[in-house]
Order: C-alpha cells, then sequence, then structure tokens
C-alpha cells in the first residue's frame, strides 16, 4: 500500500569539479558539504533527519570524497548497518542522480547535503503527497509568505505564478526509472530564477513566458511540462517556509545558523 512505501534518499553532497566553495573556503575543509552550521557539518545534518524520518528505508549519498563524509558520527554507523552507501558523484547534477539512482530501490527522494532546515516530518510530508498524487516526478515548494515569516533574508527570489509566489525546496522525487528522463530538467543547474535562459533548454519558449508572466498556475505549468516529458510532474506545496532555506552563500549560512540556534539553543547539539 502507498501508505506503507518505503523510499530510498539520494543525498547530493557533491562539489563542482576544480573549484573549491568559499564556505568551505573560510571553514577550512575540502567540500562545502561538511562545513559546520551551528557545530556540525552540513551533510550529517541532513543524514540525521533523513535516517529519522520514518518513509525512508535505504539512503545513498552522491560525492566526490566518500572518506572524509564516512567517518561522521551519524553516517558511520549507517555504513556499517547497510542502510546507507555512497554512490560517486559525477561531472553534473542530473549525471550524479543516474549515479545516485543505479542498481536503487524506487521511489527514490532527492534531497541535497545543504538542505539544514528539513526535519524529519517535513521529509515524511513531502513523501505522503508524492504517493498521494501518484506522481510521476515532483518538486517540493514553499508559498513566498511562509519563506519570508520563517526569515525575511532566507530567500531573495521567488518562482511568481498566477497562485502566488513560490521557492524551491531543494527536495526532489522520482517515482519510477522511467521518470530519470525528468532529471534532465536540471542538466543546466536549475536556479531558472537566476538564469532564465535555462527555462528554454528545460521547459521551451512558450513556457518561459508563462513562467516570466505568471500566466498561469504551477499546476498548468507543471501540466505543460510533464506533456514534454512524458511523465506526470507534479508540484508539491510543503506546509513550512524553513524548508526552501539552504546553504548556498555566507548570508543563507548566517541566516541557517541563526535559525538552528534558535532551535536548538545556544550551544550546539548533536
Amino acid at each position: 500500500m502507498a501508505n506503507e512505501t518505503k523510499v530510498t534518499a539520494l543525498i547530493m553532497a557533491g562539489k563542482r569539479s576544480g573549484v573549491l566553495d568559499p564556505l568551505a573556503a573560510n571553514a577550512g575543509v575540502a567540500q562545502k558539504c561538511v562545513v559546520p552550521v551551528h557545530g556540525i557539518p552540513m551533510v550529517e545534518r541532513v543524514v540525521k533527519q533523513v535516517a529519522a524520518c520514518d518513509r525512508v528505508g535505504a539512503i545513498r549519498i552522491v560525492a566526490h570524497e566518500a572518506d572524509e563524509i564516512a567517518a561522521l558520527p551519524t553516517v558511520a554507523p549507517l555504513l556499517k548497518e547497510g542502510r546507507l552507501t555512497f554512490a560517486e558523484g559525477k561531472f553534473n547534477l542530473v549525471d550524479s542522480v543516474f549515479s545516485g539512482a543505479e542498481g536503487a530501490d524506487f521511489p527514490l527522494l532527492i534531497t541535497t547535503a545543504d538542505n539544514c532546515l528539513v526535519t524529519p516530518e517535513g521529509y515524511a510530508e513531502f513523501i505522503g503527497k508524492c504517493l498521494d498524487a501518484d506522481a510521476g516526478a515532483a518538486a517540493g515548494l514553499a508559498r513566498k509568505q511562509d519563506v519570508i515569516a520563517a526569515d525575511p533574508e532566507g530567500q531573495k527570489k521567488f518562482y511568481e505564478f498566477q497562485d502566488g509566489g513560490f521557492s524551491n525546496c531543494n527536495m526532489y522525487w522520482l517515482g519510477s526509472a522511467k521518470a530519470l528522463g525528468a532529471a534532465e530538467i536540471m542538466r543546466h543547474g536549475g536556479q531558472f530564477v537566476k538564469f532564465p535562459s535555462r527555462i528554454i533548454k528545460a521547459f521551451g519558449f512558450m513556457n518561459l513566458i508563462r513562467f516570466r508572466l505568471g500566466n498561469g498556475s504551477k499546476e498548468k505549468l507543471f501540466e505543460q511540462v510533464s506533456k514534454r516529458f512524458g511523465i506526470k510532474l507534479v508540484p508539491i506545496e510543503l506546509s513550512d517556509g524553513h524548508y526552501a532555506i539552504d546553504v548556498d552563500n555566507q548570508r543563507t549560512y548566517d541566516v541557517t545558523e541563526k535559525i538552528l540556534k534558535r532551535r536548538e539553543g545556544d550551544n550546539a547539539a548533536g
């Protein structure tokens, strides 16, 4: 039954080839995913939250440098018990997803190693809504007002639709191996608000016009994209604006740490 389905979680923890992330450089580490936020490496936070979600079975970390991650206190026991494995990070996001999906049991939940504010309940909400919608593929979104309520500095740009503004939560869903074709949407790196030309490559010119004019609901846009890829692509609206705040740069790092201090207290906690 759908409500008993366990999903495989892919945690994307790769790094840009040949580029040292500024946050990693500031922290004196080799890769962004192990930068501590409120005392705990980002990827370790995400692994802990994913592992605590009762809708998640197997966990795969897609990474270029696995050894440093494998030694983290939350990761090592999961590796030992066999629930967590590593997959090789590739040159780009799409090929990294393909690498992580190879031999995996579907459905797949895809999240990122900098999603420090998503809780087990947030992942469970996303998974449950994807299953209820019978989604072939899906993306998690949070409403603009919810994101601003979480923190006014958390996100600066939003997707504007007829039914309101939304922000991406870096949570994605692939319901079956057939849906892997939808991962091609991210071939050029996503971030469609910053780089509108990527919408043409991913969705087509007319959808760029609709997107830029706010002409239609998010459901209508996803319906059009579904026809393009031949699968049911669904926008999943999530209840908590915190889920749209990830660690992209120093500003969002500071916001995330502030929120975590409020949640966990001034002393870093596991």
